[in-house]
């Protein structure tokens, strides 16, 4: 008899051991989890572009005190947000709102330095944000107050763009639960408060909600530069009418005191600078210190009004209208009236003050600068710049000190730079005065005129002469400079009144003709009509805050080629403003769109070209060659 044995498995020395089969269970089990967790992670909804976080010194607050508050945001690369004062006039800037809460006030809300960033999608340099941005402001909770928790909640509001396109509009949300030590509950809600407490609690800011800072004119810098310019600033400021006629005098001093010898005269030429250095950097310190009080001081009317008040006065001395002159103590100890290395010192730290009515203005921008970042190594660093720009001049002279007569001598030609800084300071009215009673326009223009009838006057019409022969190459020179710079001011409020008109032009509620291309207003009626006609169709989503549809108008739209081959289409424009309009959630959703411009070629039948979707700026040549492309494919020769 014969047997047909048929394995029943595999033989019994190859079968997994329970040890073997244990693993194999654990690996599987390993391998499904990786899965599910793959799926899961690439599956969720993409992360907040900004996310906002509260920052307190303590998880506990005192009823009856102020105390710090910053709201860290932080920017996902690779977008940008608009600062809180967008470089230009129809972009959404960055605002921040906490949620009133009785018993509890928010002082003015103080904005980092913005970047100012060249990108792909706008012509002029934008002042944005990107990385981690810190808001500052105090929080003061009441001495009464009711409770003993309290939540600090509010919300950002921000615009997101990239390198291509912007999102539209969006505000996120934040909140901190935070212990109130004092905080009075039902219990005790009867009970007296303190004299003190009471008082404390009165004398908190009483201001709620953000109050942007006035811009600064060293916002937007980097660091490397900023101390160049400061350096700079500081070695130019030598120039003015204040300080250029004390320093042959001045050298001259540290000679007296040295006997004649260099290396006493090098020293005292140190100790002067040191002595200066210590003033600025005192100035900055204090300034970083204060948390941005200058920056906040000047969100208040008055205290511009002030400012350009005080700028006119100055500038008015310096066309000899009437003199302003230093207290005598100031003068005595700026001349040097103490003896040694002392009284050397002591000449460094008033020099500053008696050259005040020339350097004021720029020392004012750069304490708005240090103040508003609250950086005390910074405003001590900057300052400290600052000095050594203004003392170079004597370090070298004083090395040198035989070439002092090689220096021009102060004479009538001082007269006439007095009066370059008169212009100079009225520019600087104007300036603090532009965010009162000025828009974007009418303050380019007023520079021109300021930098045009100063360029004539120093370079032709005043009066001052001199027995040297540079003088008069000189004052035609800084005629010519003045000039150009009423050229550029023009310029500038030229294009500022071209954008108003196109944007005037692109926001009617009818058809909306941008140059010579004529526009449809899109909804679903119009785009219905449009495919009834059998043509091509073409539809730009626009928004008034978009970047980069402004530079389309501009640039693309409004080329001849472009309005030539525009007649072949229908041509819609989606006004996506609006983030809380259903419309534009309806046109997001059907078309898939995250930003604006988004740009769709239909076929006649209704049908998307795909290939052709184009997102962000588009030069006319490849704008014209997707024209071309989408009548090729509709059918049309």
């Amino acid at each position: 008899m014969e047997y047909d044995i048929m394995p029943r498995g595999p033989p019994r020395g190859l079968r997994p051991t329970p040890q073997e089969n244990s693993r194999m269970k654990r690996l599987l089990s390993t391998t499904l989890t990786l899965i599910v967790c793959g799926v899961t992670v690439f599956g969720q909804v993409p992360e907040e572009i900004v996310t906002a976080k509260v920052i307190l010194s303590s998880d506990v607050l005192k009823a009856g005190q102020t105390v710090p508050v910053t709201i860290e945001l932080t920017i996902r690369p690779p977008y940008h947000i608009n600062s809180d004062q967008p470089s230009e006039a129809y972009l959404i800037g960055t605002t921040l709102d906490f949620k009133p809460r009785p018993g509890v006030t928010y002082g003015n809300v103080r904005f980092p330095p913005s970047e100012m960033r060249k990108l792909a999608l706008a012509e002029n340099p934008l002042s944005i944000f990107e990385g981690t941005v810190k808001l500052t402001s105090e929080i003061s909770v009441a001495a009464d107050f009711a409770g003993t928790e309290l939540e600090i909640e509010g919300t950002v509001g921000y615009q997101a763009c990239d390198e291509q396109s912007c999102l539209p509009p969006k505000d996120i949300s934040f909140s901190k639960k935070v212990k109130i030590d004092g905080g009075r509950t039902a219990a005790d809600a009867t009970k007296p408060i303190p004299a003190a407490a009471a008082a404390e609690s009165k004398a908190a800011p009483s201001v709620s909600g953000p109050a942007p800072a006035h811009a600064s004119p060293f916002e937007g810098k980097g660091l490397p530069v900023m101390f160049v310019l400061v350096f700079l600033g500081g070695l130019a400021l030598n120039l003015t009418p204040c300080i250029y006629p004390i320093i042959p005098i001045t050298i001259s001093y540290f000679g007296g005191q040295a006997e004649g010898k260099k290396g006493g005269v090098v020293a005292h030429a140190i100790f002067y600078v040191f002595g200066m250095a210590i003033t600025y950097s005192i100035l900055g310190v204090v300034a970083a210190f204060t948390g941005g009080l200058f920056g906040a001081a000047l969100t208040f009317p008055p205290v511009l009004i002030a400012i350009a008040v005080v700028m006119v006065i100055l500038s008015l001395s310096m066309f000899d209208v009437y003199e302003l002159r230093m207290p005598a103590f100031l003068n005595k100890l700026a001349g040097g009236t103490q003896k040694g290395y002392f009284g050397t010192i002591l000449m460094g730290l008033t020099v500053g003050i008696v050259a005040a009515p020339c350097i004021g203005p720029f020392v004012l921008g750069l304490l708005t600068y240090v103040g508003n970042r609250g950086n005390v190594i910074l405003g001590f660093s900057l300052f400290f710049v600052l000095a050594l720009g203004l003392g170079v001049p004597f370090l070298i002279l004083g090395i040198f000190s035989g070439s002092l007569n090689k220096l021009p001598r102060s004479g009538a030609w001082m007269v006439w730079v007095r009066k370059i800084f008169g212009f100079i300071l009225i520019a600087m009215a104007v300036y603090f005065l532009k965010s009162l009673i000025l828009n974007t326009l009418h303050y380019h223009f007023a520079l021109a005129m300021i930098m045009l009838i100063g360029g004539i006057y120093m370079g032709w019409i005043e009066p001052t002469k001199t027995a040297g022969q540079v003088f008069p190459y000189i004052r035609v020179l800084i005629g010519i400079v003045f000039l150009v710079l009423s050229l550029v001011f023009a310029v500038l409020g030229v294009e500022e009144y071209l954008d108003k008109t196109i944007a005037a032009k692109t926001s009617g509620s009818g058809g909306i003709v941008a140059d010579a291309i004529t526009w449809v207003p899109y909804s679903e009626e119009a785009l219905t009509a449009a495919l009834a006609s059998g043509s091509p169709v073409f539809i730009d989503s626009d928004a008034e805050w978009c970047i980069a549809c402004h530079e389309l108008d501009k640039k693309t739209f409004n080329q001849p080629e472009i309005v030539s081959a525009s007649r072949a289409f229908v041509m819609l424009k989606a006004d996506l403003t609006s983030n809380a309009d259903p419309k534009t959630k309806a046109f997001y959703k059907k078309y898939g769109a995250r930003g604006v411009p988004t740009m769709i070629f239909l076929k006649p039948d209704g049908t998307e070209i795909p290939e052709l979707r184009g997102v962000g700026f588009e030069p006319k040549d490849v704008f014209l060659g997707k024209m071309r492309k989408a009548l090729e494919l509709s059918g049309f020769k």
